[in-house]
């Protein structure tokens, strides 16, 4: 298989098409709905924190690698080089279709989500593994973080981008593999795209809505109904 660093590779952007639906794109839609456990306040959200830190640590790094880490640094990169060749021309007034402003969108929230996820990555799972602390992922590391105005638009843009970037692709993901060939299918599967856009967006916002509305530190007491009593916990400084 010949590379070029100056054209695209037609297998290199299959298996980028592919990587950007499985894995990456079903883990991005399946953190952002477990992140939505920020709703129920710490102790649920850290209940499913507990759940992946409680395996062994070689099989959660391993498939962290390999089912994330990788396949997510491969998309990107090869984003950023499909992104480089790319004749952006919808400001120009013969060429303001609808697929073509997709197509411009689609190639600047790349680029915003390469810069996003170097920010969340390093602050999230890097600074875990490096200082050996996992609190840095619990709810109250987020309840504190997203206190900060700025860190909090990022997470809204980021948020919103990525799912852009989702439903887009998967749009152009059954294109590409043949799985829709006639026009009619692909309005159908355009239809879809939108509501995976429009839906995982706002889960995403509602889980950072959880980390500003719910307070670290108080979970329901043992027994106690819903709305009951609830008890603090304190935590060592």
């Amino acid at each position: 298989m010949a590379l070029s660093l100056t054209k695209e590779n037609y297998v290199l952007h299959r298996i980028h098409s592919l990587t950007g639906i499985v894995p990456v794109g079903y883990y991005m839609a399946q953190h952002l709905v477990l992140n939505t456990f920020s709703i129920g306040g710490e102790a649920y959200f850290n209940g499913v924190i507990g759940f992946f830190e409680g395996m062994p640590k070689h099989f959660l790094l391993a498939m962290e690698i390999f089912a994330i880490w990788l396949p997510l640094l491969f998309h990107a990169v090869y984003g950023v080089f499909i992104v480089s060749r790319a004749q952006n021309n919808y400001f120009e007034e013969k060429y303001k279709w609808d697929h073509n402003r997709m197509f411009f969108l689609q190639r600047v929230s790349g680029l915003f989500i390469f810069a996003f996820l170097i920010y969340h990555v390093l602050t999230t799972t890097v600074y875990k593994y490096t200082s050996g602390d996992p609190e840095v992922i619990k709810f109250a590391a987020w309840h504190a973080k997203l206190q900060n105005p700025v860190v909090l638009i990022a997470y809204v843009l980021g948020i919103a981008a990525s799912c852009y970037h989702l439903g887009y692709g998967l749009w152009n993901f059954c294109i590409r593999w043949g799985i829709t060939v006639s026009e009619a299918a692909q309005v159908r599967i355009q239809k879809i795209s939108l509501l995976v856009c429009v839906g995982l967006t706002l889960v995403g916002w509602a889980a950072l809505a959880g980390f500003l509305l719910k307070k670290p530190g108080i979970v329901p007491a043992a027994g106690a109904p819903e709305g009951g009593e609830a008890t603090t916990i304190s935590r060592p400084i």
